[in-house]
This record gives structure tokens, sequence and C-alpha cells, in this order.
């Protein structure tokens, strides 16, 4: 059993082997299969990279203010944080990890910000779940995501596994069109300059928070 002292990658791998002992092995051929083609589709090779200028945004967070990039990067480096919804374990394993390295975040002059395509209200909700001391944005459409070029859509094969669930996509992003972004994090410089990019296509596989810190520090 992991603990919050255990790296966010031993929590992921924790929650992975006991989700496996849940489900037939049919459900998780369907899910690594559509994994694998995703992977195949080459999305990793449009994602906007170390070097790459960030595109500029604007969002609501989850109490509606609204947020945008330039001007948080005139105070220090900002950390992005893009994960899936609400309804994805990993991503709430992720978002907690960042949470309990905050402080030191701040410290080092970065401000932190995730971002999904649910409505405003998931991002609400998943501000209060998990006490986030950071904004949530909702980037409806993912608009935001597609400049960053981690969109896809879910695949066929799991959007009625995912119902089974219990996971209404449509629903918490107020779209039937089952897009999604590519669960990734990066560390944009105070110039809008990507200074640490990762994104994976297996949802299981996420950012270390203490080698994103380690970045960060870098920069200041």
């Amino acid at each position: 059993m992991t603990t919050a002292t255990d790296s966010l990658a031993e929590q992921l791998a924790d929650y992975r082997a006991g989700f496996q002992q849940q489900v037939s092995q049919d459900v998780q051929d369907t899910m690594a299969a559509a994994t694998d083609a995703l992977e195949a589709s080459g999305i990793s090779n449009q994602v906007l990279t170390v070097g790459d200028t960030a595109p500029d945004f604007e969002l609501p967070d989850a109490t509606g203010r609204s947020v945008r990039l330039s001007e948080l990067l005139t105070q220090g480096p900002v950390v992005i944080n893009f994960y899936r919804g609400e309804w994805c374990p990993y991503c709430n394993l992720e978002l907690r990890a960042f949470q309990n390295l905050l402080p030191e975040f701040k410290q080092s002059g970065a401000t932190l910000v995730a971002i999904s395509p649910e409505l405003p209200d998931h991002s609400l909700s998943v501000t209060e779940k998990h006490s986030l001391e950071f904004s949530v944005l909702s980037d409806v459409g993912n608009k935001v995501s597609r400049q960053y070029g981690l969109v896809f859509t879910l695949h066929a094969s799991l959007q009625p596994l995912y119902q089974g669930f219990g996971i209404d996509i449509p629903t918490n992003n107020g779209d039937d069109s089952y897009e999604l972004p590519l669960p990734a994090t990066y560390v944009i410089d105070s110039s809008g300059h990507i200074r640490y990019a990762f994104a994976e296509a297996d949802y299981t596989q996420r950012a270390e928070p203490q080698d994103v810190l380690a970045v960060v520090k870098k920069l200041v």
C-alpha cells in the first residue's frame, strides 16, 4: 500500500495494479489496445515540446475568474498540468501530488495551474474534493489543449466501457465529441518558452512533480 510520501510513479503503479485485479482480462486487453493505437497514431510527434513558444490563453477558473497565461508569466515561471477530468483516478493522484509540493513551487516563484476540458462545475468539484490551492481551469472544447497539440478522440471501444464505469464524458465536457487531452505537464519560463515538457499516450504515466520542481528551481 502506497502513502503520500511515495513517489507519484509508485502511487500510480499501485492504483493500476489494484484496478487490474478488479476488472476482467478482456477489459484490460481493450484498454491496452486503445493505448497502443493512440501511441501508433503519432500524436506524440505533434505535441509542443522544449524550446517551443507556449501559446497564450485565457480560461476561467473554478469560480469563474479569468486567468491569462501571459499575466501569470509576469510573476515568474508557470507550470501547466493538462488532465483528463475529475473522473480519472490517475489525474486525481497527480493533482494531489502537485498540491503536496505547492509550497515549494511557490517558494521558487512558480505558479501552478491545471487544465481540463470539463465544465466549470467539475473544476470546482475537483478543487474542493482534493483541497487544491492552485487554479483549476476549464478548457471547454479543448481549445487550448488543441493549441498544445494534445487533443485526441477517446477510442470507440472505450466509450461504452467508460460509460459502464459510470464515467459520462459528454455530460462532464458539455459536448458529444469524446475529445480529451493527453495528460501533459509543461514548465513555461517568463519569456514564454517551454523549458520542460511531458506528454504520454499512456495515461497511467505522469510527470514526477519532484522532477518538475527541479526544473523550476533552475529557472530561478
